[in-house]
């Protein structure tokens, strides 16, 4: 079975079928001539919603946590050695996490609180930037996409060539940091979340079951309206009117059927 990953998610979302960057069945390249890396997206179509901007103080609690993390997988591969521990799979990338993965981090983060979130440098800019070789960006690169502290996405943009048919080639990927819960046990007690009061817990379960009985209470035009909107939920409303009228012209004239139930009911009692 195929992994559905995030290229393919947004390439489905947008319609678009990613041009072929390997050669025919018969040998020939491409007629497109495209030099395009497999899950890669088209630049400019999805950044909108794959960047987001960093809350105050986001990114220094990122670094932090990365830092803390890296000092973590240092013990449990301690640990492990020593032969005092069985490391999980998450365990086991944490203990991949090393300095040279850490600062590329530290870049990126320092790239997103500049630039509100769009991040989509090069190799060569980070590997000038960090001070470090090209590969050894690379794979840190790889170590974070791992462990997941980063979220990666390959891009290609158009360009202009001789011939028939668009031309691309690849372009910088770009990047968003994040902190997944699967590490956060990780880090010391003052650096986690703190847990909901059971009071906050009661309140957002009784506001979800409060706004799925208003819900379903909705007709199919309302629902369309309140949860898409825009010119699709426009579209939708229509559709969601026809499909209540149709309801409510099925729900009229009910009596003969019910008339229908009686005088079945009676030739049953009146064959007995």
């Amino acid at each position: 079975m195929g992994t559905y990953t995030l290229s393919t998610a947004l390439a489905d979302a947008f319609g678009y079928r990613q041009p072929r960057s390997t050669p025919a069945r018969s040998g020939a390249t491409h007629p497109t001539g495209a030099r395009v890396l497999r899950d890669s997206v088209e630049a400019g179509t999805f950044e909108h919603v794959f960047f987001s901007p960093p809350a105050k103080g986001e990114t220094d609690r990122l670094l932090r946590a990365a830092r803390r993390l890296l000092d973590a997988g240092r013990q449990l591969r301690s640990e492990a050695r020593q032969g005092d521990r069985t490391l999980t799979p998450t365990e086991r990338l944490l203990t991949t996490l090393t300095s040279a993965s850490v600062r590329v981090f530290e870049e990126i983060l320092t790239l997103s609180r500049l630039n509100r979130g769009r991040v989509f440098p090069s190799y060569e800019y980070l590997a000038e930037a960090t001070s470090l070789g090209r590969a050894t960006v690379a794979r840190g690169l790889t170590i974070l996409e791992r462990v997941g502290l980063l979220v990666r996405q390959r891009r290609f943009k158009r360009i202009e060539a001789d011939g028939p048919g668009p031309r691309y080639e690849q372009t910088s990927n770009a990047y968003r940091a994040i902190l997944p819960d699967s590490v956060v046990k990780y880090l010391p007690r003052w650096m986690r979340p703190a847990p909901l009061p059971d009071d906050a817990l009661q309140y957002a379960t009784d506001h979800s079951a409060d706004v799925s009985a208003m819900r379903a209470q909705l007709t199919c035009r309302e629902h369309a309206e309140a949860l898409v909107g825009g010119s699709l939920g426009k579209v939708l409303a229509k559709l969601g009117a026809a499909i209540d009228r149709r309801e409510r012209e099925s729900q009229r004239d009910t009596e003969p059927h019910l008339n229908s139930l009686l005088i079945a009911k009676s030739i049953g009692l009146a064959g007995q």
